[in-house]
Order: C-alpha cells, then structure tokens, then sequence
C-alpha cells in the first residue's frame, strides 16, 4: 500500500479553515485515490516488502435506475396484433315534427339514420435484445466467498435492466416528440418548416402571445427566469386544462369533437421551466395554490441534454416524423394530451438462455417488443417559445 505524509498539508488545511490564511492552492494529488482499472505489482507491504496486499473490502455498484419519463405505458395482450381503436361521431340534430303537426299528414317513423364510426388499427411494433454471458467457473477466482460471488453476478443482472429502462424510456420520449412535431406541423408548418414566430390553438406560443399582449419585446433566453412570463404562461397553461375539458375540435390535428376530462389528462413541463415557476412565482406569494401549475410530470429534456444543458438544447427536437416531415424546433416548455393521444401498448419483456457446453458459460438475452402509437384525432397541445 502506497503511504503518504501530509502532515504539512492538514496544517496549512488548519489555518485556512481558521481564517489565519488566505485560501491557497492545494495539490490533493497525494490525498484523494481515484482509482485504477488494473492495480499495479508494487501492491506490497510495508514491512518485509514482500507480501502482495489482499482486498479487504469489495463494494458492487450494484443501484436500480426507475427512469424519469411520463407514464404512458398501457396494456399488453397475448394473442393478435393490431390495436383497433373505435370512435363515433357526434350525430346531427334534426327537426322536432312534434310541433308541425298538420292534417292528414304522414310521419314516417321508420327512416334508418347510420351512426357515423370510424375505426383505426395501429399494427406496427418494434424490437431489440440486450444479451448478456455470465460464467461462474472462471470468475470464482477472483472473489473470496459465495456472498461476493452472488453480489457480482446481481450487478450484472441489475445493469442489463438499468440498460432496458434507459432504452424504453427513450422509446416513450420520441412517441411525445413525434406527437409534439405532427402537431406543430399541422397548425405552424410553411413550406416544409415550422414558423415559430407565430401561434395557433395548439400549438401555442406563449412568448408571442405575451409580447403582444403588453407590448414587451422579451427574448427567448430571458423569458424562462422572467416572473412576469412565467406566470402568464401560467395562466395560459390553467386555461388549457379547463378548455380541454370541454368538447372542440379545435386542439387535435383531425379536428375530431374530443374533450379530456382532467382525470385522462397528462402535463409534461421541461425541469427548466417548472423549476422556473416554483421559483419565481411561488416563493413570493401567500398562496401558492392561485399562481401554481396543475398536476404534472417534468423531464429534463426532450430529446438529450446535448454537452451543456443549455436551454436550446434541453427544449429542442430534431426529427422526422412518422409522417415524413423534418421538424427541428427549439423552446419547447411543455405539453398537454388526452391519456389516449399516445402511448405504448402491448410491452413484452421475456429473457431466452443458451448454455454453451464446449467453453462452460451461458448467454441470457434480454427481449423487449411494444408497439408505439400517435393518434391525431386525440387532444395535444404544445406551448413553446420561439
């Protein structure tokens, strides 16, 4: 073992802990153990200088991952394929002839009126594997009892579901990517790009709608830690929740009547912009519960963090959509859709194992199929910034 004498050090630690020097330099080299992938041959003790140093304590990074992203995993089923989705359309009203009676006139009661239906089957599915060989025999050697043994082989299995959460989860976040591209679109797309300069009804501009509102010319990269934005967007974002709940066709991109009680409704905020408003605008008041955001999951990007976390990279996406456009659009602070707008179905997650004889090891992979799905006749509404 490598000793090092830093008595001079924790002196010097001393004095500037007691203010009776100002703070230096410190070289920590010589103090903190970082680490080595393959330990070195002069791992010997201090005494005779001959003894190679055992290892005394053996910690396995061995920590389950929940992931992070909105919940919007629904069934699974064992037979078939195709998820059909049935919806009817609101029927026309007609006259009332109870109040137009005249004098030998028929009414003919048996006029057969058909219920508008319209039925849409998703059947597509995608899949990969994660496979994984584990030994025993020959990895017996480096460990000293069964209980170290059983604790490697439990990191292993626990990273390779830490690597398939990780993986779903970004499988869940490009299905709230697409829907948010297809919508923006549809409501802001001009000649093959998006005009984030301007606003619809779902999809919502909240700076614009600010600036022109109070005749303000705030910037992007100013209005997310501005408390007078953010709680009008705030309010914008309250009032979505209630027009929500009430029957348009106004916020999908099918224009279908639809309406989302707030039970069926999700609220996915970018971290930025919720740290945000829990900042500034909850801290200052008394009640908390009138300038609040409804109920909602955050992520803290949408697509990747990039290198830096910057505010454009957090809140862009760069795709193409499963309709064949190219959105890439930064900004983006949330968005708000009907529990059936979107999802995952029919997840089937199963392990198969081969044992090879010949070279004594086994080989489990990891299989996960689910389908992914958009439906555009459902509620979704994106609020940016741009």
């Amino acid at each position: 073992m490598k000793v090092t004498q830093v008595y001079s050090l924790v002196n010097d630690v001393v004095k500037e802990v007691l203010g009776e020097e100002a703070i230096l330099q410190e070289d920590l080299s010589n103090v903190v153990d970082i680490g080595k992938t393959i330990i070195s041959t002069d791992n010997i003790d201090n005494y005779v200088g001959k003894l190679v140093n055992h290892i005394g304590k053996v910690i396995f990074v061995n920590r389950k991952y929940s992931g992070s992203v909105p919940s919007v995993l629904m069934d699974s089923w064992e037979f078939g394929s195709i998820l059909e989705k049935i919806t009817a359309d609101l029927p026309e009203a007609t006259e009332n002839e109870s109040w137009k009676l005249e004098d030998k006139k028929s009414y003919d009661p048996n006029v057969f009126y058909q219920p508008k239906v319209e039925a849409k089957f998703f059947n597509s599915k995608i899949t990969f594997e994660v496979p994984i060989s584990f030994t025993e025999l020959q990895v017996k050697e480096s460990f000293s009892n069964a209980e170290q043994l059983n604790g490697f082989i439990s990191m292993i299995f626990n990273s390779v579901e830490n690597a398939l959460t990780i993986k779903l989860d970004s499988l869940i976040m490009r299905t709230i990517n697409n829907m948010t591209a297809e919508t923006l679109v549809a409501e802001l797309g001009n000649g093959g790009e998006i005009d984030t300069t301007t606003t619809g009804v779902k999809a919502v501009n909240l700076l614009k709608l600010y600036n022109d509102k109070y005749g303000t010319t705030l910037e992007v990269n100013d209005c997310y830690t501005d408390s007078d934005f953010i709680r009008y967007a705030s309010y914008i974002i309250n009032l979505y929740k209630d027009r929500l709940s009430k029957i348009s066709v106004l916020f999908n991109v099918g224009g279908k009547e639809r309406f989302t009680p707030a039970d069926k409704l999700n609220i996915v905020l970018l971290s930025d912009f919720a740290s945000a408003a829990n900042t500034f605008l909850n801290s200052d008041v008394y009640h908390n519960e009138m300038t609040a955001l409804p109920g909602y999951e955050t992520v803290p990007y949408w697509q990747g963090s990039g290198d830096d976390y910057s505010f454009d990279n957090v809140s862009k996406i760069n795709v193409k959509t499963a309709s064949g456009s190219i959105v890439n659009v930064s900004g983006i602070l949330g968005v708000m859709f009907d529990r059936d707008a979107l999802g995952v179905t029919n997840l089937d997650r199963r392990v198969t194992t081969n044992y090879n004889a010949k070279a004594e090891f086994f080989t489990n992979f990891y299989k996960l199929d689910a389908g992914y799905f958009n439906d555009l006749n459902e509620n979704f509404v994106v609020f940016f910034v741009g």
